[in-house]
């Protein structure tokens, strides 16, 4: 079930289950005992419908938040700016399950380590965010090109501004898994758990041999990484580098 209609199905209950226990007179009177329930509900609803574990505050959230901002009179353009502001950050993540993650510099100076050495190279970072990683290895890598591919506006846009001027570092706007990944030897995904196993099969399609895939924080399920890297960093991150052994045209 997609995420979007889990959280639908779980808000829906929620509403159901308090509109039912006013209707019985269990609930006191006043408007937060049944925000509560509502609350409750909608939780235990999300997570009997195995939502990922990061709805769970959102549903607790939803309607004490909602009564909460329809109190506190603001006008209504302040809500369209703000849902215009996180549609242009985020994008299509209900669809995707991606969020907007971004690389911090112990993990851009654990990546350069991980890169071929004493020759020009292609990477690619697939959902590039604001070019955090890809800024500082064009500047240690001048003769080897950076890419990156993001579908979100907002963090597309900021990217391409903030690499004017860098000739090897280029960002363009799509679905990375729409493009092909051929040219690059080495492919850097920062995503979530959830497309990784499509990751995989795609850099098998159509990677050659002796490419690398560099994962941050999410292993590819049912492969044993060749390396895994302890970044050190204050949110423990690891890297988990998959080495293509024989490339597509082994298949």
């Amino acid at each position: 079930m997609p995420p979007a209609l889990q959280a639908l199905l779980a808000q829906i209950a929620g509403w159901a289950c308090a509109a039912a226990l006013a209707r019985t007179g269990w609930l006191p009177a006043g408007i937060w005992p049944f925000v509560g329930v509502q609350a409750l509900a909608a939780t235990v609803a999300a997570a009997l419908l195995r939502s990922a574990r990061w709805w769970l505050p959102i549903h607790a959230a939803f309607a004490p938040l909602l009564i909460v901002a329809g109190r506190l009179g603001i006008a209504p353009g302040w809500y369209l700016a703000a849902f215009a502001l996180l549609l242009a950050v985020y994008w299509t993540s209900f669809r995707t399950q991606v969020p907007l993650f971004l690389s911090n510099a112990a993990t851009v100076a654990a990546v350069a380590a991980l890169l071929p050495a004493g020759r020009p190279f292609r990477l690619l970072d697939l959902g590039s965010g604001t070019g955090a990683l890809l800024r500082p290895l064009g500047r240690l890598h001048p003769e080897s090109r950076f890419e990156g591919i993001e579908a979100a506006p907002g963090p597309w846009l900021l990217s391409r501004l903030l690499a004017r001027g860098a000739g090897n570092v280029s960002v363009r706007r799509g679905d990375f898994f729409a493009e092909p990944w051929s040219r690059h030897d080495v492919i850097y995904a920062f995503l979530s758990p959830v497309p990784m196993a499509r990751v995989w099969a795609k850099a098998e399609q159509e990677l050659a041999a002796g490419a690398i895939v560099v994962s941050n924080s999410f292993p590819i399920p049912g492969r044993k990484p060749d390396r895994v890297v302890e970044v050190g960093d204050r949110r423990a991150t690891r890297l988990y580098l998959y080495r293509m052994a024989g490339g597509p045209a082994a298949k």
